[in-house]
């Protein structure tokens, strides 16, 4: 749909509790996990057209546990997606091939009870070779964590015994999606949570780390999706109850322009050339 809630249209549908989404415009490419059933390991990640058509699997069911927040590294030809209840980061070709895990927090199910091994969004700082992850923690907890490590494994060490794993921010109320201004080195996400410091956006710099996030938006009803307009000084935000916002990135001029749309969970933002 356009940034002002208008021509909308449904492109894909029935899809197996679809969570991220990532747009490649050069490619004419949407990818999206499917978080399946999360007591089950049926998650997928699938690609389509922009305009719903050729639609594929590219991740098979059970490839993934529970796939969340979804990235696209254009330059480096990967897609990197957090995996819920799998506890780990992972990352795969833009076909589906060469899968891999970067980051395993936790491997079975007595970790999989513990919410704070559960891996939920990310963002690549690629400047600096960093890659950013939540950590959400038990609902309304204080307990969640975002985290940092180079994107590449260390040599010799394995996803479960990375020794480059450095905690950003830990008693978060429960974070979710990240997204990352490369321009000015700053770092947003949602979290979910009890106010006053949960249903909010916060914000920190990547490179002058503050003692604590600035909290830009509140009042959100279960904070989940978020997508940066860096040029155009703006924000997207879903929640959980439904709705889609706006704001520009100092959190300002916020406004709710969809609501009661079902529960929304990721969102992108992307500039598509109009057909001549």
């Amino acid at each position: 749909m356009n940034t002002d809630g208008s021509d909308r249209q449904t492109i894909v549908t029935g899809c197996h509790l679809p969570d991220g989404i990532v747009v490649d415009v050069e490619a004419g490419h949407i990818y999206w996990t499917n978080m399946g059933v999360p007591n089950l390991n049926d998650g997928s990640v699938e690609r389509a057209d922009l305009d719903g058509k050729n639609r594929k699997v590219i991740v098979a069911v059970g490839d993934t546990h529970t796939p969340k927040q979804i990235i696209l590294d254009k330059k480096a030809g990967k897609l990197y997606w957090c995996d819920r209840e799998g506890m780990r980061v992972m990352r795969c070709d833009l076909d589906g091939s060469k899968l891999e895990t970067l980051i395993e927090a936790g491997r079975g199910d007595a970790d999989r009870r513990d919410q704070t091994k559960w891996c939920v969004g990310l963002s690549i700082d690629r400047k600096d070779g960093k890659i950013y992850w939540t950590q959400k923690g038990p609902d309304n907890a204080g307990r969640g964590s975002l985290f940092r490590a180079n994107v590449e494994i260390p040599a010799g060490e394995t996803p479960t015994n990375r020794s480059d794993i450095e905690v950003f921010f830990d008693a978060l109320p429960e974070p979710i999606d990240i997204e990352l201004d490369h321009k000015n080195r700053v770092i947003y996400w949602t979290d979910r949570g009890d106010p006053p410091r949960g249903n909010t956006v916060s914000r920190a710099s990547i490179d002058n780390k503050p003692a604590e996030p600035e909290i830009v938006v509140t009042h959100l009803m279960e904070g989940i999706g978020i997508a940066l307009d860096v040029p155009g000084d703006r924000m997207f935000v879903t929640d959980f109850a439904g709705s889609i916002y706006s704001a520009r990135l100092d959190g300002s001029g916020e406004r709710n322009f969809l609501y009661a749309q079902g529960n929304l969970t990721g969102i992108a933002y992307a500039e598509i050339p109009k057909e001549k």
